[in-house]
């Protein structure tokens, strides 16, 4: 049956398939791979927006409480805020990645001042970081983007793939301004 489908798949209409995968992905994507994903002739980038914001357009209409946003440099699906309170009761009793407010600080100074050495993030911090290193490495929210051209080479850091991701950004020129903090160009 499902190859069935398949062969049939230029008489489903071109939302209904970006729908389908934005469903399944689970994750941000972009342009390029849903063109990829789709193969339909004469499809190009601009008919695919076209077609997400006529996605939204019908979401909206049905007053479904969701809508495909750009996140990270892709679509996903994001729950309006009014219904946030929903998937937050979902959540809370599954085990968050928590963020001590050590890891937050670290990875604040990481997102404005990247690359950086850990001494770099010692020095601003005022503490070691190790720990806190290693944590969000695994939690992929840092990640290791080179060596300093300093004695040792020691490891440089920047933001990692999960950062724009959990915390909704297109990019990094998205996060707030801080008095006192500037993003590193």
């Amino acid at each position: 049956m499902s190859q069935d489908l398949e062969s049939n798949l230029n008489y489903l209409p071109l939302i209904s398939q970006i729908e389908i995968i934005l469903l399944a992905a689970g994750r941000p994507l972009s342009v390029n791979r849903l063109e990829d994903l789709l193969e339909e002739d004469g499809l190009d980038k601009s008919k695919i927006e076209e077609s997400i914001q006529e996605l939204n357009c019908l979401l909206e209409s049905n007053k479904r409480p969701y809508r495909v946003h750009k996140v990270a440099g892709g679509w996903r699906f994001e729950t309006l805020p009014e219904y946030a309170f929903l998937v937050q009761r979902l959540y809370a009793q599954r085990e968050e990645k928590g963020l001590s407010p050590a890891s937050m600080e670290t990875l604040s100074v990481i997102a404005y001042r990247q690359p950086l050495m850990r001494a770099e993030i010692e020095a601003i911090r005022g503490v070691g970081c190790g720990e806190v290193l290693r944590s969000l490495l695994d939690k992929r929210l840092v990640k290791i983007s080179g060596r300093a051209e300093a004695p040792g080479r020691p490891m440089l850091y920047g933001t990692g793939p999960e950062f724009l991701h959990l915390f909704g950004l297109s990019s990094l020129e998205d996060l707030p301004e801080v008095a006192g903090l500037s993003i590193k160009k």
